[in-house]
């Protein structure tokens, strides 16, 4: 048996989810999603240009930066520009939130235009990449639906819907949506980003200590499933 979860929680159950739309104003789109005590501000933002190596294909771009403030994780933590660069925890999680996003975007649908899309943590417990992804996406969908009330879409460029939840095995037990503690003690600790319609779009699955086993795959991806069900609702009521 394991410890009693935070919440009081199943082994099934997400942490209290909550997203709240057009949290900064001045964001072509915005949420502040809350998992628990993990939060963390997303914002979308248009440039009507690509990047150099896209010029003149009539194609977009959709891209992510990635960020924890100085008291998300209580120690205060340095800022990448006073070290004078990212380090590699923070690269490979924005290069996972992009990657995500891409997965939805009809990049010829959104014209040569980019959108960027910024994931800050104000409060670190566990989970802050599957947040961002998940808030992440409610911030760009927020700015298509912005960009064609303006007139400047003829169509959503979205293809589909985009979320994320961790999962881990603690005590062999499968468990969605880890907490710092589970997922500091965690045998098995995994990332699944999944599209609304259950398609995988990636799985980052680790082992500390013991092989992960196909069955406790097949159990952490049904618990995701799980997850990003209710998470896309909430993406759904946000927007």
């Amino acid at each position: 048996m394991t410890a009693a979860r935070s919440h009081d929680r199943a082994g099934d159950e997400l942490r209290p989810l909550s997203i709240e739309p057009g949290f900064v104003r001045t964001a072509t789109g915005s949420a502040l999603i809350s998992c628990g005590e993990t939060r963390v501000i997303c914002t979308a933002s248009v440039e009507e240009s690509v990047p150099r190596w896209m010029a003149g294909q009539g194609l977009g771009w959709v891209t992510a930066e990635y960020g924890m403030l100085p008291a998300s994780t209580g120690q205060r933590k340095q800022r990448d520009a006073a070290r004078g660069r990212q380090d590699g925890r923070t690269i490979e999680i924005q290069r996972l939130i992009g990657r995500s996003l891409r997965g939805v975007v009809d990049f010829g649908a959104l014209g040569e235009r980019t959108i960027y899309v910024d994931c800050d943590v104000l409060q670190a417990d566990g989970g802050t990449r599957s947040a961002a992804i998940t808030g992440g996406f409610v911030a760009l969908e927020l700015a298509c639906r912005r960009l064609l009330t303006e007139g400047k879409l003829s169509a959503s460029p979205l293809t589909g819907t985009i979320a994320a939840v961790s999962c881990g095995v603690v005590g062999g037990i499968p468990l969605l949506d880890l907490d710092y503690a589970e997922d500091s003690s965690a045998e098995v600790d995994a990332n699944v980003v999944m599209t609304g319609d259950g398609g995988l779009v990636e799985v980052q699955a680790t082992a500390e200590r013991t092989p992960l086993s196909r069955a406790h795959l097949d159990d952490l991806l049904g618990l995701a499933e799980i997850g990003i069900r209710e998470l896309r609702d909430a993406q759904a009521e946000a927007v």
